[in-house]
């Protein structure tokens, strides 16, 4: 039978069966949660297998079933979307890009100009999940040299600061794609010049995702402490930005790696009441706003290091259930490539090889990746077969094109 009931009710069900608990023992670890007490426990097994029905909690006891599972409100109750692509683009700015481009040949800059160069950066910002990368690296330069060329204009004080800001916040999408195609010395080179630049413009936003790259940098090339220091400099930084999650997340991984749990809780929960604590971001398709649902991805990440499997496969169904329109089509395919290297991670230890070589071949299919991340965790399955399936062939031919996969990016070799 199709079960019909909203994704939430069937992701606390499977959230409650990951930890083998029974709804009364939901109901018994929901009190630690709660800022003042709740009905009697009969009461609230009644009304637990309501939700789990798909009876919508109400905004009282939202935050505190997220927080129960580890997750942010609006992660597990997300918001619909408000925005509504290129058209909202257009009638916000006013201006098709050839009359943004003949406006920044003119000998001064009015605030028009900037707000439609504002919305051109956070449009490009927002197609990172998606641009064929070589695309977006060549509408990224060449929109961060228009931007860059402004510094020769006449601009107030206010405007020359704006100037920089938005330079910066190119130059991270740039390093970015940079970094995803293998190019690590360019990488960080356009990252140091974004730090740069928020620091003539006092910007502590990009000043922090300036130091979120270093941390994603680190992590991917194995330098976990170098992680924790990177992302503890960023939120001394942007303490009050969305991009102290995101860097809360990156120490959460780095502890995964180095094999401490505790600490990965801390991270994460310090991320969690971060982000629950922050306003609903107005777009969430911008590579640099930090999605609710998001959380679910770190927190996953971390789960499948520590080897809590159930739970790290229940949000990786998660993972691909928010990153897929009903259609079919691929929302967030970075994110989703992870997920299933979870999904193949968790099958190969359970003996499951063809789920497991199923999952790993299909991470690897995708147009748009990030390649070092990538490698990074489906080096992690390539562990699993070496150490499980060593012997057999279909999991030796895995095995090399993941290797075929790390000769293209040279630096990004798995081991």
């Amino acid at each position: 039978m199709t079960d019909d009931r909203p994704a939430w009710a069937r992701r606390i069900a499977a959230e409650r069966a990951a930890r083998d608990w029974s709804q009364r023992d939901a109901v018994r670890a929901l009190r630690a949660h709660a800022p003042t007490e709740l009905p009697a426990e009969e009461s609230m097994i009644r009304q637990w297998k309501r939700w789990e029905s798909g009876q919508t909690p109400n905004d009282f006891y939202q935050p505190i079933i997220a927080a129960l599972f580890g997750t942010v409100t609006h992660a597990l109750f997300p918001v619909p979307s408000r925005r509504d692509g290129d058209r909202e683009i257009l009638a916000a700015s006013g201006m098709e890009t050839l009359e943004i481009v003949s406006r920044l040949n003119r000998s001064d800059v009015d605030n028009a100009t900037l707000d439609a160069l504002r919305i051109t950066t956070d449009r490009l910002a927002s197609e990172y999940p998606f641009m064929p990368s070589e695309q977006l690296l060549i509408e990224g330069r060449q929109w961060l040299r228009r931007v860059v060329e402004l510094h020769t204009k006449s601009l107030t004080l206010a405007q020359h600061r704006e100037v920089l800001a938005l330079s910066g916040w190119l130059a991270l999408l740039v390093g970015c794609v940079e970094y995803d195609t293998g190019d690590r010395h360019a990488a960080e080179s356009t990252r140091q010049a974004a730090l740069s630049l928020a620091t003539e413009a006092d910007h502590a936003e990009v000043a922090g995702w300036a130091h979120e790259m270093r941390a994603w940098f680190a992590l991917t090339t194995g330098d976990y402490r170098g992680v924790i220091a990177a992302a503890r400099a960023g939120a001394e930084t942007a303490a009050h930005h969305g991009v102290a999650v995101q860097l809360a997340a990156q120490e959460a991984k780095a502890w995964a790696r180095i094999g401490d749990r505790r600490q990965v809780e801390v991270a994460l929960d310090k991320g969690r009441r971060l982000l629950e604590g922050m306003p609903y971001p107005e777009n969430l398709d911008n590579h640099f706003v930090v999605d609710p649902a998001k959380f679910d991805f770190y927190a996953m990440d971390c789960y499948r290091l520590v080897g809590e499997d159930r739970l790290a496969r229940t949000l990786a169904e998660e993972v691909l259930r928010a990153g897929t329109d009903f259609d079919g089509t691929e929302r967030s395919p970075m994110r989703n490539a992870e997920a299933r290297v979870t999904l193949g991670v968790t099958a190969a230890r359970e003996g499951d090889l063809e789920q497991a070589l199923t999952m790993g071949e299909r991470a690897l299919e995708g147009d748009r990746q990030s390649v070092p991340s990538l490698i990074m965790t489906s080096r992690e399955l390539a562990a699993e077969m070496k150490r499980r399936y060593a012997s057999e062939p279909s999991a030796q031919d895995y095995l090399a094109r993941l290797q075929a996969l790390g000769q293209t990016k040279p630096g990004f070799l798995p081991q």
